[in-house]
């Protein structure tokens, strides 16, 4: 999974990560950007400072509160516009959460491919659904379907993050946005956790389930050099 997940990062394709508070977005966003080339310019957006990335052309973007008379609050929405001028590469957000939305995936689709972001959702289908209402929250009114090719069209993946029952912290699902069907974004399974029992510690008992269907991403990862065995997607994993 993460031979997959490490490809797609270098072969540029958009990622969004999902989960709920305390499930491990930001350190796994930091994990998955350690995959980045040295080479491009990146830009980070953040509301507080947690980002680690390591590489060396990193501009740091911070949002501020009001002030006590209400003014000087400066906004992620702000911050993301102004990034477009800075040449960047690719913009890591740390928490897509308003109106900003709109934003990054209009630059997901105007040159700024392999960015990534996390988003407060319980599944990947209602990150998606996430995505919608904060894009409405832009007060554009858009249609629906507008909203949704935006979106099909901008991101590749979504991984989906659990804290589980033993406290352990895993990514539970790994999914690819594959396209429109009709009015409503089609997505397909390429790794899910399946939760088999308790173990005698307490730690909980499941495996990584392949779904067996070869991703449509597999042509940019071959584009940018990178041929990916077809066991990848084949091979189950116990985990405990």
């Amino acid at each position: 999974m993460l031979e997959v997940l490490g490809a797609a990062v270098r072969a540029r394709i958009s990622i969004v990560i999902s989960g709920g508070t305390g499930a491990g977005k930001t350190t796994f966003l930091n994990m998955l950007s350690s995959y980045i080339p040295e080479s491009e310019r990146l830009v980070s957006i953040e509301d507080a400072a947690e980002l680690q990335m390591q590489q060396e052309n990193i501009v740091r973007l911070e949002t501020r509160p009001p002030n006590v008379e209400g003014k000087g609050a400066v906004h992620q929405r702000q911050l993301l516009i102004n990034s477009l001028r800075m040449r960047p590469d690719r913009i890591i957000i740390g928490e897509v959460r308003g109106d900003e939305a709109f934003d990054m995936l209009q630059a997901m689709n105007t040159g700024h491919e392999g960015s990534m972001t996390t988003i407060h959702a319980n599944t990947c289908r209602d990150a998606l659904a996430r995505l919608e209402s904060m894009v409405a929250m832009a007060s554009l009114n858009l249609p629906e379907r507008a909203v949704r090719q935006q979106i099909a069209s901008a991101i590749g993946i979504i991984i989906q993050i659990s804290r589980l029952s033993d406290g352990s912290r895993r990514v539970v699902n790994v999914a690819e946005i594959t396209g429109m069907d009709e009015d409503v974004v089609s997505m397909q399974d390429i790794f899910t956790f399946v939760r088999k029992g308790i173990g005698a510690n307490g730690r909980l008992i499941g495996a990584f389930q392949p779904s067996r269907i070869r991703p449509r991403f597999l042509e940019r990862l071959r584009l940018s050099g990178i041929i990916l065995p077809q066991e990848t997607f084949e091979r189950s994993m116990e985990v405990s």
